[in-house]
């Protein structure tokens, strides 16, 4: 486009000085009627915004009043940036982009970080970065950043959720329930109860019994069974959840409550509010009970008390890291290389339960 101009500047330059001004006059409204048939912006290359320059320096102020193609203040930046530093002074820093620097990467994995551990709301966030000494963030990028990774700004209200409870409550919660086991006796098959209570924090299964008749002085006496269990092995329980199955008797709760035990009584038809029992059930009949005809209590009590030494010690938990139970602070035990030492197998129940274990030196 430029290329195309070249004979009228030479034209210009050629003018005398009565019709230069009306020559001036006469481009500007041709101009302003061709630019009024284009788009509102006009992209130009780097090679012609050289030239514009180049021939716009020459004009100084009174290139305000002619230049239609870019505004006036754009022009002068073009020329600024075009113009050679002085030699010998120091160049002005680069002017900042306009708006709030963006928060660096750091911090704002810091306020996720926090966010994510403790359920704050964005002003606790913001008074523990002050106290850390990060005091360049604002409220406002604070809400910010929680927003973009999905969570709410608002603190979390009330109790919180089931999981919460499950996790801050791990280390003194136990979960009790029954399961009934098919059983085979000289008068026919009989209906055997099984109860049990699982720690929540470590999936150690206590069983202190098992009865056909589950009346009210068989369960209050296996409530004081498990009292004297938890003092034996110097644990505590601060809650206990159970389902609302009849078979937990009031002197049931009194027993435990003495022990300073709260009963929590899930709803019915709600197994994932019980899922550490529930799947004790599951794990128990489906790898051991399930391949046997049960004949009698002593039976039972027999596949229950080799299934439990197979649980506790040889079998590994997955939501555990996949170790056994006794394995749980033993960090080396994940670790020890294999040097293609002999892989032995030690059975229980005739074969139906298998560990494996590397031969002693």
């Amino acid at each position: 486009m430029l290329r195309c101009l070249e004979p009228l500047f030479l034209l210009l330059l050629r003018a005398s000085g009565s019709t230069l001004p009306l020559m001036v006059e006469y481009l500007k409204a041709e101009n302003e009627v061709l630019r009024s048939k284009l788009p509102d912006r006009i992209t130009v290359t780097p090679q012609e915004r050289n030239r514009l320059v180049k021939l716009g320096a020459a004009l100084g102020d009174a290139i305000k009043g002619l230049v239609t193609i870019v505004t006036p203040r754009t022009f002068l930046r073009w020329l600024a940036a075009d113009r050679p530093k002085a030699k010998g002074k120091p160049s002005l820093p680069a002017k900042r982009k306009p708006g709030r620097p963006k928060t660096p990467q750091e911090i704002a994995d810091l306020v996720v970080k926090l966010a994510r551990e403790t359920g704050w709301g964005y002003t606790r966030i913001l008074g523990e970065l002050r106290k850390l000494g990060i005091r360049d963030v604002s409220r406002t990028t604070v809400v910010h950043i929680l927003k973009a990774h999905g969570l709410d700004p608002g603190p979390k209200r009330g109790p919180g959720t089931w999981s919460d409870f499950l996790r801050r409550h791990a280390a003194t919660l136990w979960a009790s329930d029954f399961f009934s086991v098919r059983s085979l006796t000289q008068n026919g098959f009989v209906e055997l109860y099984v109860l049990f209570y699982i720690h929540v924090a470590t999936r150690r299964v206590y069983i202190p019994g098992v009865t056909a008749h589950p009346d009210a002085a068989w369960v209050a006496q296996q409530a004081r069974n498990f009292a004297m269990h938890l003092d034996d092995q110097g644990q505590k329980i601060t809650h206990l959840i159970l389902d609302h199955d009849t078979k937990y008797v009031p002197e049931f709760d009194t027993v435990l409550e003495s022990e300073g035990a709260e009963i929590i009584r899930v709803g019915p038809r709600c197994p994932n509010l019980n899922p550490h029992a529930e799947r004790y059930v599951q794990t128990v009949k489906s790898e051991c009970l399930d391949h046997f005809l049960v004949c009698g209590e002593k039976h039972l009590l027999h596949l229950l008390d080799e299934f439990g030494s197979h649980y506790h010690t040889e079998r590994p938990h997955q939501a555990l890291g996949n170790r056994p139970l006794s394995q749980q602070d033993d960090d080396e035990a994940d670790v020890l290389p294999f040097a293609g030492e002999e892989v032995q197998c030690r059975e229980r129940l005739g074969g139906l339960l298998k560990h494996y274990h590397r031969a002693a030196a």
